[in-house]
């Protein structure tokens, strides 16, 4: 497991400033490294990482399900929403700077956000984040006490607090780090998958 967050941005008293410094120094480093994984790694990855989901109890008992599609190499969860239509699947669509919408997945109504991702078309159905049971969130990295390094801009830290089903933080293995520096505004996953498998969040020291 890295522990660069550890090493970075654990000094001590660290300012809010600095904090933010560290995270968009770790940002571009990790994201560059993400960006240069082989597809077949990422194909892989994928994959494991589904078949971990597949296997896992509470994803079975989940019926509203908030998930995303990827972009910028992030793990590909798309097929599990063919996979099991029976679902009520939700994706996030960006509203404006730092807050999302959660609107139900409806095939074939998907538009592209001018960030690059796609994302649900405004006349699906919104969906109330309390009625999530299960939420997949991607990141750029997460550590062990469930935190998060996203892409800066505070949606899914906004969007965390009001979630109350189970939150799952999507990453590659290498991306799990010991310790990220955080802020308090900074959102916590309770769990986090790799295609090595489940890790619990460890509540902060």
């Amino acid at each position: 497991m890295k522990s660069e967050g550890a090493q970075i941005g654990m000094h001590p008293s660290p300012s809010p400033d600095s904090i933010q410094a560290i995270k968009r120094a770790l940002r571009r480093q990790w994201l560059a490294e993400r960006m240069a994984l082989p597809p077949e790694f990422i194909a892989a990855a994928s994959e494991a990482i589904r078949h971990h989901i597949e296997a896992w109890p509470s994803f079975h008992a989940a019926h509203t399900v908030l998930t995303y599609m990827a972009f910028r190499n992030e793990i590909d969860l798309a097929p599990l929403l063919k996979r099991y239509p029976e679902k009520r699947w939700v994706l996030p669509r960006i509203l404006a700077p730092g807050e999302l919408a959660l609107h139900l997945y409806r095939p074939g109504a998907l538009q592209r956000h001018p960030y690059g991702m796609l994302e649900p078309a405004p006349e699906c159905p919104l969906v109330d984040p309390e009625e999530i049971e299960l939420a997949f969130i991607p990141g750029v990295a997460f550590d062990r006490y469930g935190f998060r390094l996203g892409y800066g801009g505070g949606y899914f830290d906004r969007l965390l607090p009001r979630l109350k089903g189970l939150t799952v933080g999507v990453t590659y293995a290498r991306f799990l780090i010991d310790v990220l520096p955080h802020t308090p505004a900074d959102g916590r996953v309770q769990w986090i998958l790799t295609e090595t498998g489940w890790l619990q969040a460890q509540a902060p020291e």
